[in-house]
């Protein structure tokens, strides 16, 4: 069988959660099915690290694909016609978005559809495009997966689909997240934080991460415990950025903010192991890979209350409501002031993260494959 994998998130020191989710599958199935060959289409010139076994091979397919006229002309022409001269059986859309001109079979990722429910925090193109393209995509793809059951109920409760044709392959949190050792820990903390212990919240800065309330909540903690924690920012500046950071100039504790922007992966894992805790304060989450990550690196959680994340954190967390700084305070007053409740939340967070492994969302979207794949390929499907 022959599966196009549309790669155009796969870009050296760029991953974020598409791109990560896309490599740890993908990674696994190359390896798993050597019998099968994984055509990655790419966009822009590529790493040769991303052609994971001997049965993969890559194309770069023109223009960039980056706004919405490039999406359709690259969707429905540029790689639509590349995949048709491929003769490929299957095509995997890992990003929300698939061709609707081509007559391969193909399975859709919708991670989630988080625009229908803040519409404004997205450009006004882009909405658009989502608005007019998603319930055509979901229509057109032959399968589709998603990554929670919230995600599964929230698709089908937008959007006429049968159930039957949608799936859940949840991610996991990756290998290089896990504990270190208390002096590596204090190497850290010296480096990022000036030797203090801090907060930590991990994701791109634009408004549905909630950041500015994130930042009121901590005005509160820092007011009410007089302590010298300190709270770092690791995520790139997204989109609707500049009011924040505009904010950040005038905020009281700026100095006890510090902004890493990007950071390696390497540095993001031991960043994560050192903190005291991850708040995680989003408005709305397909699933929330940082929460499972940070409870495998032996760090406790405090997350919303909405959307997905009661279900990545389970009982492993503390939860609270992502519009309410007040409540989100309390939150890291309690994890701070009781010693006991974080020794409880660091050893339920690391048996919630193990409920999860990439091997077996590697599974599920291989069998999501197989349901897409005609029968003219059912040769050595198995």
């Amino acid at each position: 069988m022959r599966i196009a994998v549309n790669a155009i998130f796969l870009q050296k020191n760029q991953l974020e959660g598409y791109g990560w989710f896309v490599q740890e599958v993908f990674s696994r199935l190359a390896k798993q099915y050597p019998e099968h060959e994984f055509i990655f289409l790419f966009d822009r010139p590529f790493d040769e690290s991303f052609l994971f076994q001997k049965n993969c091979s890559a194309v770069v397919v023109k223009p960039a694909a980056r706004h919405v006229f490039a999406f359709k002309y690259w969707y429905d022409l540029a790689a639509a016609a590349e995949v048709r001269r491929l003769k490929a059986d299957v095509w995997v859309q890992p990003y929300g978005f698939c061709s609707l001109t081509s007559s391969v079979p193909q399975l859709l990722f919708v991670h989630d559809i988080s625009f229908k429910h803040f519409p404004k925090q997205v450009s006004w193109h882009q909405r658009f495009y989502y608005q007019w393209g998603t319930p055509r995509f979901l229509q057109k793809a032959q399968q589709v997966l998603t990554v929670s059951e919230f995600s599964k109920k929230d698709i089908l409760l937008h959007y006429p689909i049968s159930a039957d044709k949608i799936s859940v392959a949840s991610g996991a949190a990756r290998p290089i997240f896990h504990n270190i050792h208390w002096a590596e820990k204090d190497a850290i903390k010296s480096g990022y934080a000036d030797g203090r212990e801090y907060f930590l919240f991990v994701g791109g800065i634009h408004p549905r991460k909630n950041l500015m309330n994130l930042l009121k909540a901590f005005s509160l903690f820092k007011k009410w415990q007089k302590s010298n924690m300190k709270l770092l920012v690791a995520g790139r500046l997204a989109w609707q950025y500049e009011d924040l950071i505009d904010k950040l100039k005038t905020y009281k504790y700026r100095e006890d903010v510090v902004m890493l922007n990007y950071v390696s992966d390497e540095q993001l894992a031991k960043i994560t192991a050192s903190a005291y805790a991850l708040v995680y304060p989003s408005l709305f989450e397909g699933f929330g890979l940082p929460i499972l990550e940070a409870m495998q690196s032996g760090t406790p959680v405090i997350c919303s209350d909405t959307s997905s994340m009661p279900e990545a954190a389970a009982d492993a967390a503390l939860f609270a409501d992502p519009n309410s700084p007040d409540a989100i305070a309390k939150q890291m007053l309690a994890i701070y002031k009781d010693e006991s409740l974080r020794d409880q939340l660091i050893e339920k967070g690391k048996l919630r993260a193990a409920e999860f492994n990439w091997d077996a969302t590697a599974d599920l979207v291989w069998n999501a494959i197989l349901k897409t794949a005609p029968p003219s390929a059912s040769t050595n499907k198995s």
